[in-house]
């Protein structure tokens, strides 16, 4: 991928949030997402978490060198080896106790809420905030984030992808609403891509949707995918 701009593509990755949930009233923000259990308002709860965690990663510079950058702070997320492909995501449906007690977690903090709504006017205060201070760092600067240090360009590729992945989950029930933006969506891809072998070729019917749905096993390989990917298809989902 060609060098892009990591403070815009996290600009546009949480544009394209707010872009859909912005129209939404409290029943609209009330319908499920593809993250099982959760309202497109409990998964915008847990964006806005990642939006506060980029406020705080960015105020907390660190010496270097880093210990991660955007490809394999993703390892750590990993599905596990039994994984079907049916998973829905880093942190917000995963099946094991640290993942339960974040999901129930999420959903009181919601529930605290009077409506729906004012989860969404905390998004709308927060998520700019964060694009500002992306775009305000020193892009060779080092900080910290659940106990690694990323380089500060690597760190908002990992928030873009987290987006990315959060806005197919948030649109599975809106049909209406905008997909991510292309340059997101390409960060994302380059980020999980990265999880990949070397010898791995991505199936050519694939596009960037497709391969993210697969990639976090949001959507089970197919037969057909499994023969394109020959021994490649054995690292999917990339993460869980």
């Amino acid at each position: 991928m060609t060098a892009v701009s990591q403070p815009e593509a996290l600009a546009q990755a949480y544009g394209g949030i707010t872009d859909v949930v912005a129209p939404l009233d409290d029943a609209g923000l009330r319908r499920p997402t593809r993250c099982r259990g959760w309202r497109v308002a409990d998964l915008l709860f847990h964006v806005l978490c990642d939006a506060q965690r980029a406020l705080v990663a960015l105020a907390s510079p660190a010496d270097g060198p880093a210990d991660r950058d955007d490809v394999s702070y993703w390892r750590g997320f990993a599905a596990p080896p039994d994984a079907t492909g049916t998973g829905t995501g880093r942190r917000a449906a995963r099946d094991d106790d640290s993942g339960d007690r974040h999901a129930g977690w999420v959903r009181r903090s919601v529930a605290a809420f009077e409506r729906p709504s004012g989860v969404f006017r905390v998004w709308a205060d927060t998520a700019p905030a964060a694009v500002r201070a992306a775009a305000a760092a020193d892009p060779d600067g080092f900080v910290t984030t659940q106990g690694h240090v990323l380089r500060v360009p690597d760190l908002l590729a990992t928030l873009t992808t987290e987006a990315v992945v959060h806005h197919l989950d948030l649109i599975v029930d809106l049909p209406d609403a905008p997909p991510p933006a292309a340059l997101p969506a390409r960060v994302a891809v380059a980020s999980l891509c990265g999880l990949l072998s070397d010898d791995a070729v991505r199936p050519a019917g694939w596009d960037d949707r497709d391969f993210l749905l697969r990639a976090t096993g949001r959507v089970p390989l197919t037969d057909r995918d499994r023969w394109e990917l020959g021994e490649a298809a054995g690292w999917f989902p990339l993460i869980g």
